[in-house]
């Protein structure tokens, strides 16, 4: 009597879908905390604070994504060596909108260490760790700096809409994964 294969722990798919869960998480602290930033005052006594944090998971939202990045061409690799894809509208359009965040995944956090390093030199570190400047210091070039990272932030959180809609099927799986789990705990608490 033969069993089914079970599936590798190392599996490429699983890390990826958990790396993009963990950037999901990290998109989203780094939206609330742009979005508060925006909001407040100067004499805040956290705003610092504040933006030490964002500008920290900016980097390791960076470094993530090249370590999925690295993860999902080795994917595609082995996906494509095999079979070329039935070029179909709903291909185009996954790829497309895919290809899309990913741009924006690299632009928003890369536009934010423009508008610091425009800003000030030697003004982002990754929890304590200093990372080196990657631009020049310009007054004129923080505001650019400015108005790109907050454009294509907005751009940006309107794809992430579009793509959570667009798997809505998934969504609604995860949320009912999500409840049970909730259930679960409660009931053992």
């Amino acid at each position: 009597m033969s069993t089914a294969p079970q599936p590798r722990l190392n599996n490429i798919f699983k890390q990826l879908m958990s790396i993009h869960w963990w950037m999901a998480g990290l998109y989203l602290i780094l939206f609330v905390s742009g979005m508060t930033i925006e909001r407040l005052q100067d004499g805040v006594s956290f705003r610092e604070l504040l933006f030490d944090a964002h500008k920290s998971f900016g980097v390791l939202v960076l470094l993530l994504l090249g370590w999925r990045m690295f993860l999902l061409l080795r994917v595609w690799g082995r996906k494509y060596a095999k079979h070329f894809p039935k070029l179909t509208g709903n291909w185009y359009f996954k790829t497309g909108l895919h290809t899309l965040l990913y741009v924006l995944m690299l632009a928003v956090p890369l536009s934010g260490y423009w508008l610091s390093n425009a800003y000030q030199a030697n003004n982002i570190n990754l929890f304590g760790i200093p990372m080196p400047d990657i631009f020049p210091v310009d007054g004129e070039a923080s505001s650019q700096a400015a108005a790109a990272h907050s454009r294509t932030s907005k751009i940006f959180a309107i794809l992430i809409v579009i793509h959570f809609v667009a798997q809505h099927k998934v969504v609604k799986a995860n949320w009912r994964r999500l409840v049970a789990w909730v259930v679960k705990i409660r009931g053992n608490g």
